[in-house]
């Protein structure tokens, strides 16, 4: 039953993760483009598209925290002091922007000012997250159960080009949204820095492949000795295809799928990482298993998630929903 337990919480834990990079993801894209805005009325037009939602969106950060924290304690305590300061970071990021975000508009504020705080917000947290992402690729420094590396560990090439990368990624569920929300030539100008986006974070998703497949030699047999292969295929083509779908429906004229086909890119890239990192959830040294809370911890943990986490889904499903349509200066929010 410990199995299934610890199962269930990778899955919750994966899942609010993956909703987190893409909800709030395309809300702190909006914020990295908003300061390349054609017009100031293009700028506040996008932030008007993501008002309704970005403090929702963190949300699922939340879940993904305390997640980890309470049903994988040892994993929790490794990670968080190797990456110490860019947690700060991100978290300083974020404040800046929901600062910025409410005060840009009160009256007698310096409006300009509180612009480039909500896009240097947005653009720390992107940056801070994407060394996160790096330091899980390369893997952490553990002697026994504790990380023995120092909190600076995160300073190496590797960690540094993977948070300039996901300002891009970011930046393309930024546009991928905006097309969707606006129409005209702010709606062009979003397709233009899409495709832009995209080229960079396709050839980081090459970057990552080579970096793992040359310095961690489980993912090499895992993904290309037989018969794995056979098994695993579908995810690199399914990259591939999605990746291909975004370039095309961003040059082309339909709204909703320059976002779809992104959200699909990041879907495949995702679950690419997982197949590669599994089981391991500090990576290179500590796997599912010996990270996990007791069953009896996991279990009452897991009484109160299955109460709450279908009331975050309908409330994240229902603001989306009277919130749809295309957002305009004169009326607000289509329908």
């Amino acid at each position: 039953m410990s199995t299934w337990f610890t199962l269930i919480w990778i899955a919750i834990i994966g899942v609010g993760i993956f909703l987190y990079v893409v909800l709030d993801g395309f809300d702190l894209g909006v914020g990295i483009l908003s300061r390349f805005a054609p017009s100031k009325a293009d700028r506040e037009l996008m932030i008007a598209s993501v008002s309704p939602f970005w403090d929702g969106n963190e949300t699922w950060l939340i879940l993904g925290a305390v997640g980890l924290m309470a049903a994988f304690p040892m994993a929790f305590a490794i990670i968080v002091p190797a990456l110490y300061f860019p947690i700060l970071a991100m978290l300083v990021g974020l404040m800046f922007r929901g600062v910025a975000f409410e005060f840009r508009s009160v009256p007698g504020a310096h409006e300009g000012l509180w612009d480039i705080a909500f896009c240097g917000g947005s653009v720390l947290a992107a940056f801070s997250q994407g060394v996160m992402l790096g330091m899980f690729v390369t893997g952490f420094t553990v002697t026994g159960r504790e990380f023995t590396g120092t909190s600076f560990d995160w300073v190496a090439p590797f960690p540094l080009l993977s948070g300039a990368a996901l300002i891009f990624g970011y930046a393309l569920l930024g546009a991928g949204w905006l097309v969707m929300k606006t129409e005209g030539k702010l709606q062009t100008w979003a397709r233009r820095m899409g495709r832009l986006a995209l080229a960079v974070v396709l050839v980081f998703i090459a970057v990552v492949t080579l970096v793992m497949l040359v310095h961690q030699p489980q993912v090499f047999g895992r993904w290309l000795r037989f018969p794995n292969v056979l098994f695993l295929w579908p995810v690199p083509l399914g990259t591939a295809l999605a990746a291909f779908w975004a370039w095309r429906s961003l040059g082309g004229s339909g709204d909703a799928q320059p976002f779809l086909a992104t959200v699909a890119l990041f879907g495949t890239a995702f679950l690419g990482l997982a197949i590669s990192l599994w089981p391991m959830i500090v990576p290179t040294s500590v796997d599912l298993w010996t990270a996990a809370a007791s069953p009896s911890s996991q279990a009452f943990l897991l009484v109160g998630t299955v109460i709450l986490l279908p009331v975050i889904l309908a409330y994240s499903a229902w603001s989306y929903w009277v919130f749809r349509g295309k957002v305009r200066a004169d009326s607000g929010y289509g329908h």
